[in-house]
């Protein structure tokens, strides 16, 4: 089945990268238009910058949880042959999928982090349109937190059948013992 210790270590850091892609989420920046003392012109004030660590944060966990998952397999491609079969085709394809999945979850959060982390310094005088205070729009890093949530699941998936596939090798395919047929 795999080791129970890889497969609790990348489920503490999928959630710890889940929580912090949630928090970063209800923390994003929000920004107020402020005229000046004399009434000149106005500029844009920014709350608390915290989302865009929390999304750092998530995507660092995020990355150490996939590292871990692909180190253990030695990324599919490396190491022992595996059995023909169906567990083979499974993790083969549950591979790509978490692939896939888990740069959508790091694009998602690095573009939350990214443009929570600009603000708009520029001001315009009083009696022209005020300046557009831009912030990160409503979702993005819970996008980053549902892909996330879908790594997990096929990360763990995947591990799992890899496992399966190398258990279940055929004695035959070893090469310390080829050609003896059995143990």
């Amino acid at each position: 089945m795999g080791s129970k210790l890889v497969i609790s270590l990348v489920l503490v850091f999928d959630l710890i990268a889940f929580g912090l892609a949630i928090a970063a989420e209800q923390r994003r920046s929000t920004a107020t238009v402020v005229a000046d003392n004399e009434k000149n012109y106005t500029y844009c004030v920014y709350d608390s910058d915290i989302a865009t660590w929390f999304g750092v944060g998530a995507l660092l966990f995020l990355f150490l949880s996939q590292v871990l998952v692909m180190g253990a397999t030695k990324c599919f491609c490396c190491g022992s042959a595996m059995r023909p079969g169906g567990s083979r085709s499974c993790a083969l394809i549950l591979f790509f999928v978490c692939w896939l999945t888990f740069l959508i979850a790091e694009a998602s959060l690095l573009a939350g982090a990214v443009r929570n982390a600009y603000h708009t310094r520029y001001r315009t005088l009083f009696f022209v349109d005020p300046p557009t205070c831009q912030t990160v729009r409503r979702g993005v890093f819970a996008a980053g937190a549902a892909f996330i949530f879908f790594t997990t699941i096929l990360t763990e998936l995947y591990y799992i059948t890899f496992s399966k596939a190398q258990n279940t090798m055929n004695p035959s395919y070893d090469k310390n013992n080829i050609g003896m047929g059995t143990y």
